[in-house]
């Protein structure tokens, strides 16, 4: 059975624009995933220690693979993209998040579903509510276009190469 996930894709270092469009090609062109929709990019402040600003964005995805299984494809996808994790909140050149996977909850030490931090990330939920904004969280019920009026959103503009 096919179920809809939503991906966040961030990256800055290196050609930013042109990695992330890059990405959104390796997802469509993974076995069992296709893509069904993306966002528009934004530029974003960063979270974390000092460094370049972002571009952020997210993508929905149809899969008939388990969450597991999407988290380890996201990944491989990220080292393709020459991802190498060095601190937390730093710098990479791709960073693939799993936001959703359906209406499926999750709770695993390498994965949680939703993702935890998601419905605070207005980077996160500014993209995702181009392509997603009636999705409904299951614990608290908001739809993220709900949740991001409760947010501020400075610092997240649209991208304009």
């Amino acid at each position: 059975m096919e179920v809809t996930a939503a991906i966040a894709l961030g990256s800055n270092l290196g050609d930013s624009a042109q990695i992330l469009q890059g990405a959104l090609w390796a997802l469509d062109h993974t076995e069992g995933f296709k893509l069904v929709a993306a966002s528009p990019w934004y530029r974003t402040a960063p979270v974390g220690p000092p460094q370049p600003d972002y571009l952020n964005g997210c993508a929905l995805l149809q899969t008939a693979l388990d969450p597991e299984a999407v988290l380890s494809e996201l990944l491989r996808i990220e080292q393709q993209f020459g991802r190498v994790r060095r601190e937390r909140w730093g710098p990479r050149s791709l960073d693939l998040d799993l936001l959703f996977y359906g209406d499926r909850t999750l709770d695993l030490p390498h994965l949680t579903l939703p993702h935890p931090r998601m419905g605070d990330r207005a980077f996160v939920l500014v993209p995702l509510a181009d392509i997603a904004p009636h999705w409904q969280h299951p614990h608290t019920g908001q739809t993220v276009a709900q949740r991001l009026q409760e947010l501020d959103c400075q610092g997240v503009d649209p991208f304009n190469p």
